[in-house]
C-alpha cells in the first residue's frame, strides 16, 4: 500500500513529496525470526494402544500394496502370532480407518483390498537465529 500511495503522489504533480517509512514494529519474535515448513505424515503422530485390532492393521498395511483380507490376517498372524476367533471382526476396524481417510479401498473383481493413504500435514515453525547463533557458539565453546 505504502508503494501504490507513493506513486500516486508522484504521477499527481504533487512536488511536495515526502517519503515515511510504515510504522515497524519491532521484536525479537519478528526481527529475528524465519518461517520455515516441515512436512510430515499423519501416520507419524497417530498413536493406537497397542496388541489391538486396529494396531495391527495399521502395522500389516503399506502406503505402496493393495493388500487383501487373506494377506492381512496372514500378516498379522506372522507378525504377532495372533489369530482371531472371528475374522470377520477386522472389518468395522477397516471400515473406521477408511471412512476417516487413513486407508482408501478398492474392490477389483468382487475382492476389496486396502493400504494406507499417505496423508501429509504443514507444520509452520518460526525458527528464532538468535537461538540458533547461541546453541552453535555453545557448541563451539565445547570443543
Amino acid at each position: 500500500m505504502f508503494i501504490i500511495d507513493f506513486i500516486k503522489k508522484i504521477f499527481s504533480g504533487n512536488k511536495s513529496v515526502t517519503v515515511i517509512e510504515p510504522h515497524k514494529t519491532s521484536s525479537i519474535y519478528t526481527v529475528h525470526a524465519q518461517e520455515t515448513e516441515e512436512i510430515h505424515s499423519v501416520w507419524d503422530y497417530i498413536k493406537l494402544n497397542e496388541n489391538t485390532q486396529a494396531a495391527h492393521i495399521a502395522a500389516v498395511l503399506g502406503f505402496d500394496e493393495w493388500i487383501a483380507m487373506e494377506e492381512i490376517l496372514r500378516r498379522i498372524k506372522e507378525l504377532f502370532g495372533m489369530d482371531y476367533k472371528n475374522d470377520r471382526s477386522l472389518y468395522p476396524y477397516i471400515k473406521t480407518l477408511v471412512d476417516v481417510g487413513l486407508i482408501e479401498t478398492t474392490n477389483v473383481g468382487g475382492k476389496k483390498k486396502w493400504r494406507k493413504r499417505d496423508v501429509l500435514i504443514k507444520l509452520k515453525a518460526k525458527k528464532r537465529i538468535e537461538e540458533e547463533e547461541t546453541e552453535q557458539a555453545a557448541a563451539q565453546t565445547k570443543n
